[in-house]
């Protein structure tokens, strides 16, 4: 099943985890920490009340807050952030996840080193890969896992899908990094 398809499927609490998700792992571009987002994934969880997801959400913007986004893989991070939902409904979240997604294959793109043969990675969410450079093969990969995880396991899906997020997190921090060497 592609992407698009995953995301046209997902429930309400599938599509926040896989729009957070996509955040968490570009969260170096915008300076945070590891821990920054995780209370934020903690509102996912049965246990959490309905008015924690925004609560917790902003908190995590004001620590992100000062970050400079330099560069446009920045932008796009910054911009997933700030279009994030207060309210965690299904249509408010779904458009969130869409436009996540996107956003953060077009940054693993921007920051790939080698060449991705799509005019768009609109294709590669619909599943033609062919060409498809390695770190956006990877992401594209985390994108669909995160997605099966949470549908075929629900709330309890959601610890492999925040694994999925600091391994994404990791790569991403260290591509940062030599990027950042070879540019300095």
């Amino acid at each position: 099943m592609s992407l698009v398809e995953l995301i046209a499927q997902a429930d309400e609490r599938g599509l926040a985890a896989s729009g957070l998700a996509c955040l968490d792992r570009c969260v170096p571009l915008l300076g945070g920490d590891d821990e920054v987002l995780r209370p934020v994934w903690a509102s996912l969880s049965d246990g959490a009340g309905a008015d924690e997801w925004g609560e917790r959400l902003e908190q995590a913007r004001g620590k992100l807050d000062a970050a400079d986004a330099g560069d446009e893989a920045a932008a796009l991070a910054r911009r997933m952030l700030e279009a994030a939902p207060a309210e965690r409904s299904a249509a408010d979240v779904r458009v969130w996840a869409d436009a996540c997604s996107v956003a953060s294959l077009q940054i693993h793109r921007l920051l790939d080193t080698a060449e991705d043969e799509a005019s768009s990675v609109d294709s590669r969410r619909e599943g033609r890969t062919d060409g498809m450079s390695p770190l956006v093969a990877a992401e594209l990969r985390r994108q669909i896992t995160v997605l099966e995880v949470l549908a075929g396991h629900g709330p309890a899906g959601l610890r492999r899908a925040l694994e999925l997020s600091v391994e994404g997190r990791r790569v991403l921090r260290a591509v940062v990094s030599r990027r950042s060497r070879q540019q300095g």
